[in-house]
């Protein structure tokens, strides 16, 4: 019998894929009978609103209408030419595209994603954007398929809380940065007046709502993962206590991760 993390994961695969399908077939996000992050709340909170013209104007329409997200990573990232970057849930690949601009052609930019349907639509719109330095892998994010200390910088926009594991992504995260590397992360995150029943009243676990951490909670798994310099702002509220969030960090460089 499958466990309730198994029907969670199958559940947010599956309303994933529907939203990729409706993408690719020239609808709208595809979320508007169910439960992707847009269809709770005000859509000026998720997806393409959170990136500035500029940015839309240089992406393919298919990246733009299937981002998912709370947030805009990349304006926190600061990445620099030559780095690699990993976008953790990499849906559409609106974060890898502009990763991979940022970065460069002496960099790499890797989406991770485990629809099968988010990353033929991100490869498809990753060569209609003309970037050849994005590489999708499939895979789960409290299982990243990549070596210890690859990576300079990890991102991701509104998928951690989708994640029933979230010390095992937090874990994950640390092995694969290099020392002194760092995250910059968007995701729903709970005021910690909230208990997690309270949470899941205001909205569904694959909506974003009922798995998101609550502010300290996000700090301690932090701490525990090897971070140091750890903030987590608030940016804007999607339901009654419940904030998009910024969430950086740095791996401490003393930290030593374990290798698969």
């Amino acid at each position: 019998m499958a466990s309730t993390s198994d029907r969670l994961r199958d559940r947010v695969r599956e309303r994933y894929a529907e939203a990729a399908r409706a993408v690719a077939s020239g609808s709208e996000c595809g979320c508007g009978s169910g439960d992707c992050c847009t269809a709770e709340g005000d859509a000026s909170n998720f997806g393409e609103a959170l990136y500035d013209a500029e940015q839309r104007a240089d992406l393919p329409e298919a990246a733009v209408l299937a981002s998912l997200g709370c947030g805009n990573p990349i304006a926190v990232a600061d990445l620099n030419a030559g780095e690699t970057v990993l976008d953790l849930g990499s849906g559409g690949g609106i974060d890898v595209i502009l990763s991979a601009k940022r970065v460069g052609e002496t960099g790499r930019a890797y989406g991770l994603d485990m629809t099968d349907e988010m990353l033929a639509l991100a490869r498809t719109n990753a060569e209609e954007a003309g970037v050849r330095n994005a590489i999708f892998l499939k895979g789960l994010i409290e299982e990243i398929p990549l070596p210890a200390d690859s990576v300079d910088v990890v991102i991701s926009n509104c998928v951690i809380n989708l994640s029933t594991s979230k010390a095992a992504v937090l874990t994950e995260i640390a092995r694969v940065l290099k020392p002194g590397g760092r995250i910059g992360i968007s995701d729903v995150v709970a005021e910690d007046r909230l208990a997690p029943d309270e949470r899941a009243e205001r909205g569904s676990y694959v909506g974003c709502i009922a798995g998101a951490l609550a502010k300290s909670e996000y700090e301690a798994g932090l701490r525990a993962a090897g971070f140091d310099q750890i903030s987590v702002e608030f940016t804007h509220e999607v339901a009654d206590g419940m904030h998009g969030a910024i969430v950086t960090a740095v791996k401490a460089p003393d930290f030593v991760a374990l290798s698969h």
